[in-house]
C-alpha cells in the first residue's frame, strides 16, 4: 500500500537515469552543451550590444531569444548536473524550488514560441511594406512587441502553475529530470480534471497562434517574392526568412517530440531524455544558425578578429 505525506515542502527528483558506466560521460556532455550553450548566446548578445550597425529591431528582438535560452538552461542543467553526482536518495529540492523550477522551464519553451512569432511579423513588415518597415518597427514598437512576447508567456503559464499551486499533495517523487507542470500536479491525490483542460488548451492556443502566424506572415512573404522581379529584394528575404524558419522548426520539433511521447508512458526514458535535449538542442543551435547567416555578424567578428591578430603581431 502506498505510503502518504501531505503536503511536504521537500521532494525528490528522479533526475537522469543513467547507468554506472554512463555517468561521467552523459555528465561531461551535459556540461560541455550548459558551457556551449552559455558562450554563444552571452556572445551574441555582447556582439549586438557593441555594434551599433546590428542596434536593428530584427537583432533586438533575436537578442530575447537568447536571454529565453540562458535563464532557461541555466535554470535546469547546473541541478541537473549536480544530481548526477548524487546518489537518488538525496536528490532532494524544495518545494518552492521545484515550483520556480517548473516555472521558468515552461516560460522557456512558451517564450521561444512568443519571440519567434514576433520576429515573422519583423520579417513580414521589412519584406512586404520595407517603405513603412523605419516608421512601424521603431524602438517603441519593438519595446511593446518584446514586453508583449514576455508578458503574454509571463500570464499564461502563471494561469498554468496557479492551478496546480492549488492542490494538495499526497506524494513527493518528482518522476522527471527535472521539475515541470505535469511532474508537479501528478503529486496530487486530487482531480486534476481542470489542470488537464487548461493544460490541453494552452497547448493548443499556443501551437495553434504560433503555427497560424508563421504560416500566415510566410505566405505573405511569398506571394510578395513570387509577384517582384527584385531579385536583391528576393535574395534578402530568403537569407532572413530562412535562418527564421529553420529556428522555428528546430524548436517546433523539439517540443512537439516531448508532447507526444507524454501519451506513451512506455517511453518515459525516451520523454526524459527528449526534454533534456529540448534545452540543449535549440539554445546551441540558434545562435550558430542566427550568426553564421547573419551578414553583419560575421562582418563584424571578422573584423574584430582581425584587429585582434593585428595587435598581437605589433
Amino acid at each position: 500500500m502506498e505510503n502518504y505525506t501531505y503536503n511536504s515542502l521537500t521532494l525528490q527528483l528522479e533526475g537522469l537515469v543513467v547507468s554506472e558506466d554512463s555517468i561521467y560521460p552523459a555528465f561531461l556532455f551535459l556540461f560541455f552543451s550548459y558551457l556551449f550553450i552559455m558562450v554563444t548566446n552571452v556572445s551574441m548578445l555582447v556582439v549586438i550590444f557593441m555594434d551599433k550597425n546590428l542596434h536593428q529591431p530584427m537583432y533586438l528582438l533575436y537578442c530575447n531569444l537568447s536571454v529565453s535560452d540562458i535563464i532557461g538552461s541555466t535554470r535546469i542543467l547546473p541541478r541537473l548536473l549536480t544530481d548526477m553526482l548524487r546518489p537518488p536518495s538525496n536528490r532532494l529540492i524544495s518545494y518552492y524550488e521545484c515550483v520556480v523550477q517548473a516555472f521558468t522551464s515552461h516560460m522557456f519553451g512558451t517564450t521561444a514560441h512568443t519571440v519567434l512569432m514576433i520576429m515573422a511579423f519583423d520579417r513580414y513588415v521589412a519584406i512586404c511594406n520595407p517603405l513603412r518597415y523605419a516608421a512601424i518597427m521603431n524602438n517603441k514598437m519593438v519595446i511593446k512587441l518584446t514586453v508583449s512576447a514576455w508578458g503574454v508567456a509571463f500570464v499564461l503559464v502563471g494561469i498554468l502553475l496557479g492551478l496546480t499551486v492549488r492542490l494538495n499533495r499526497c506524494r513527493t517523487l518528482i518522476k522527471n529530470p527535472y521539475c515541470d507542470n505535469a511532474s508537479l500536479f501528478k503529486l496530487s491525490c486530487e482531480s486534476v480534471f481542470i489542470n488537464n483542460v487548461y493544460g490541453l488548451t494552452f497547448t493548443v492556443v499556443l501551437f495553434t497562434g504560433s503555427i497560424g502566424s508563421i504560416v500566415l506572415t510566410y505566405t505573405k512573404i511569398t506571394v510578395v517574392c513570387l509577384t517582384s522581379k527584385n531579385k536583391t529584394l528576393n535574395s534578402k528575404a530568403l537569407k532572413t526568412c530562412s535562418t527564421h524558419l529553420i529556428l522555428y522548426l528546430i524548436m517546433i520539433f523539439s517540443g512537439c517530440i516531448i508532447i507526444t511521447l507524454h501519451r506513451f508512458p512506455q517511453y518515459s526514458d525516451y520523454r526524459k531524455l527528449s526534454s533534456i535535449l529540448f534545452v540543449i538542442v535549440p539554445g546551441s543551435l540558434n545562435p550558430i544558425i542566427y550568426g553564421m547567416q547573419s551578414k553583419e555578424i560575421r562582418k563584424f567578428l571578422s573584423e574584430m578578429f582581425q584587429s585582434k591578430q593585428v595587435f598581437a603581431i605589433k
